[in-house]
C-alpha cells in the first residue's frame, strides 16, 4: 500500500470536483447528457467495498444515500442508478447517476452509449453549486 490517497488519472480527467465528504471525494462526470456523480473514498490502494474497514463501509453507504437524495432533489430524475464496477478504473469509486425516461440511453445503462458531451461552464457551475448547497453541513 502507498501512504497517501491519489485520485486515479482517468477519474481526474473525466470528472470535476464537487466536494470533500467525510470519507469520499465527490466528483461530477464531464458528461452533460447525464447528471452523474462519482464518490471516491480517500483510501489508498482500495479496489472493492469489502477492502474498507467495517466503519468505513457504513460511512460510504451513508454518503451514497446522501448523494443519491441530493441528486434526486436537484434534478427531479425519474430513476437513480448506483454502481461500483471498477472494470476500467480499479480504484474504488461509486457512480450515482440521475436517469430520465428521456435521456439518450434510457432504459439501457449509460456506459458505452455515444460520446460524452461536455457541460457548458455556466451549466456545470450552476449544477455543482446546487449540489453543494443541497449537501448537509
Amino acid at each position: 500500500m502507498t501512504d497517501s490517497f491519489t485520485l486515479h488519472q482517468r477519474l481526474a480527467s473525466e470528472c470535476d470536483p464537487v466536494a470533500s465528504l467525510w470519507l469520499s471525494e465527490l466528483l461530477l462526470m464531464k458528461d452533460a447528457r447525464f447528471p452523474w456523480l462519482v464518490l471516491v473514498p480517500r483510501r489508498p490502494d482500495i479496489a472493492e467495498i469489502i477492502d474498507l474497514a467495517p466503519v468505513e463501509r457504513a460511512v460510504l453507504f451513508d454518503e451514497i444515500v446522501m448523494v443519491s437524495e441530493v441528486i434526486k432533489a436537484v434534478t427531479g430524475c425519474d430513476k437513480l442508478n448506483v454502481a461500483a464496477l471498477g472494470n476500467q478504473v480499479r480504484q474504488l469509486h461509486v457512480h450515482v447517476i440521475a436517469r430520465f425516461a428521456t435521456d439518450p440511453a434510457w432504459p439501457a445503462p449509460v456506459w458505452g452509449i455515444g460520446e460524452a458531451i461536455g457541460y457548458e461552464a455556466d451549466v456545470r457551475d450552476r449544477l455543482i453549486g446546487e449540489i453543494r448547497d443541497a449537501l448537509p453541513d
